[in-house]
């Protein structure tokens, strides 16, 4: 069983991440904005900064793995919260020293390769919000792969990320866009949180992003 802290466990991905934590019997504390909102199945619920290295530091004491799956509602809010949200868990866990725990942040698809030295955000037609979306988590990702010193890692979802059953089935990949067996490049949130549990348990890309897909 880990401790696992799930910033942002509010969404839809980090409720998702939550719930399959819990189902599994991890001991899950759900760290929101507003604790008397919350409707998950954490154990226990903390108020919480992502943005105050503090906050961060305070909320991951003591557990073996802080998930951050903040996101920023439109484009311009992603510009706004996403690389500064990994400053911030960087500088918050190195606070913590030899005692951080590993941290494991929900990524983008745009910075995927679709092509050799084309990426998702290279498409054309693609609308201004978007791109800045795609980019934010592009910028988040190239600054955790300037940090040696503490175990992060990425999960980037397929392109198309929704609602959807819990197959527990998937297939992962590194720098390149997955596509399932109709060609589509799809994954629903319950099985990104299996995905996502799946690395908790069993660790395989500390250090790395890696990226999932519906079979």
């Amino acid at each position: 069983m880990a401790r696992i802290a799930v910033i942002g466990a509010n969404g839809s991905i980090g409720g998702a991440v939550v719930t399959e934590a819990a189902a599994r019997g991890h001991e899950v504390t759900a760290v929101v904005r507003d604790p008397e909102r919350y409707r998950g199945r954490a154990a226990a619920v903390e108020r919480g900064d992502v943005l105050d290295p503090a906050d961060v530091a305070r909320v991951a004491a003591g557990r073996d793995v802080l998930v951050s799956a903040v996101g920023g509602g439109d484009g311009p809010g992603h510009l706004a919260l996403i690389e500064p949200a990994a400053r911030s868990l960087v500088e918050g866990l190195r606070r913590l020293d030899g005692a951080a725990p590993r941290l494991i942040a929900v990524g983008g698809a745009g910075s995927l390769e679709t092509a050799p030295g084309v990426r998702g955000w290279d498409a054309p037609g693609l609308p201004e919000a978007v791109l800045q979306i795609m980019h934010a988590h592009g910028a988040a990702l190239d600054y955790y792969r300037t940090v040696s010193d503490l175990r992060w890692t990425v999960l980037s979802p397929a392109a198309e990320i929704g609602p959807g059953e819990r197959t527990g089935r998937y297939r992962t990949g590194l720098e390149q866009l997955l596509t399932d067996a109709e060609g589509r490049s799809r994954i629903s949130v319950p099985d990104y949180a299996v995905a996502l549990v799946d690395e908790i348990e069993q660790p395989e890309h500390i250090g790395e992003r890696f990226t999932c897909c519906s079979l």
